[in-house]
C-alpha cells in the first residue's frame, strides 16, 4: 500500500479487533509473538491494521481454543499453515485428531450432565416428600 489511508479503510485497530475477539490487545500481541498469527501489517504511524484474512485467522484460532487445542497444538497448525499446500495433509491430520478428542469430551461432558441431571432429580424427589 503506498498510503496509510486505503489501508485504515479496509482494516481494524489492535482495539477493534479486541473489541471483536473478546481478546485483549495484550493476548492478541501474544498470539503475534508465539507465532500463531503472523506478523501484522503497520500503517504509516506504525499501529497494527488487521486485514479481514488476519480476522478470519484469529476466529479460527479462538474456535481452536474453545474446543480444547493447546497453545502448542495451534502453533503447530499455524506453522503448517505457514508451510502452505504442501502441509494441507498435514494439518488434515491434526484437525481429525483434535476433532476426535473434542468427540471423546463432549460425549464425558453429556455423561457428566446426566449424571448431574439425575443427582438434581433426587433431590427434587426428597424435597417434595417433605
Amino acid at each position: 500500500m503506498t498510503s496509510a489511508e486505503p489501508l485504515a479503510a479496509a482494516t481494524l485497530t489492535i482495539t477493534e479487533v479486541a473489541a471483536r475477539t473478546g481478546l485483549s490487545a495484550d493476548t492478541l500481541r501474544y498470539y503475534e509473538k508465539a507465532d500463531l498469527i503472523s506478523p501484522v501489517r503497520r500503517s504509516a504511524g506504525g499501529q497494527r491494521r488487521y486485514a479481514a484474512d488476519d480476522m478470519a485467522w484469529i476466529e479460527f484460532l479462538l474456535r481452536l481454543r474453545d474446543t480444547g487445542m493447546s497453545i502448542a497444538g495451534m502453533q503447530r497448525f499455524a506453522e503448517l499453515r505457514r508451510g502452505g499446500d504442501a502441509t494441507v495433509a498435514e494439518r488434515l491430520a491434526l484437525l481429525t485428531a483434535h476433532r476426535r478428542r473434542l468427540t471423546e469430551r463432549i460425549q464425558r461432558l453429556q455423561a457428566n450432565g446426566t449424571a448431574l441431571d439425575e443427582k438434581m432429580s433426587y433431590y427434587r424427589a426428597l424435597l417434595e416428600e417433605t
